[in-house]
């Protein structure tokens, strides 16, 4: 009998999954160019489907004095109801230290999770919450889409290893 009450739970909890909601609301092949302020940092980062719910994502941040903070991993993505997807990613990180001298290098795994909600036709509100090692990555934003291909943001966040930001990003999807 107990055997049963599990599989009950799970069809139970599956008829409250709305049924029209198969497609992501949002796309994931995309090349984002950024610039942060307080530290100054560059950034690029370079997402493509693997398959309808999970994604590759490449990134590399720097402030141009023989630093870095390369990326590279895993995401998964699917919708949360019409207007809402959630996603995710595990990363690992390659970064070389400013503070620390020109040859400190460190690999870090990194898992985040987040959500991206449409709150009007063209405008997107995104959040990201996860951990680098020791330090947490926290993203919060709004991005506005001028048109499919091209979409301009503006976010808060914390990528764990420059400390507080604000973050302005193009963003070229295809």
């Amino acid at each position: 009998m107990f055997r049963k009450i599990p599989a009950v739970g799970l069809f139970s909890l599956s008829l409250l999954l709305p049924l029209s909601a198969q497609a992501n609301n949002f796309n994931y092949n995309y090349f984002e160019v950024r610039t942060s302020f307080s530290p100054e940092v560059v950034g690029a980062e370079f997402s493509t489907f693997l398959t309808e719910n999970s994604h590759v994502v490449a990134r590399v941040d720097s402030q141009f004095d023989s630093d870095w903070d390369a990326a590279v991993g895993v995401g998964f993505n699917g919708p949360v109801g019409q207007f809402a997807d959630v996603y995710g990613q595990f990363l690992v990180h390659h970064i070389n230290y400013t503070e620390r001298g020109s040859n400190d290098t460190d690999i870090e795994a990194e898992f985040n999770i987040g959500g991206r909600l449409w709150l009007a036709e063209q405008l997107e509100l995104t959040a990201r919450l996860g951990k680098l090692g020791d330090s947490s990555v926290f993203h919060a934003g709004a991005r506005f889409h001028s048109t499919q291909q091209l979409s301009l943001s503006a976010e808060a966040r914390n990528n764990g290893i420059h400390g507080p930001q604000i973050t302005m990003s193009v963003r070229f999807q295809y």
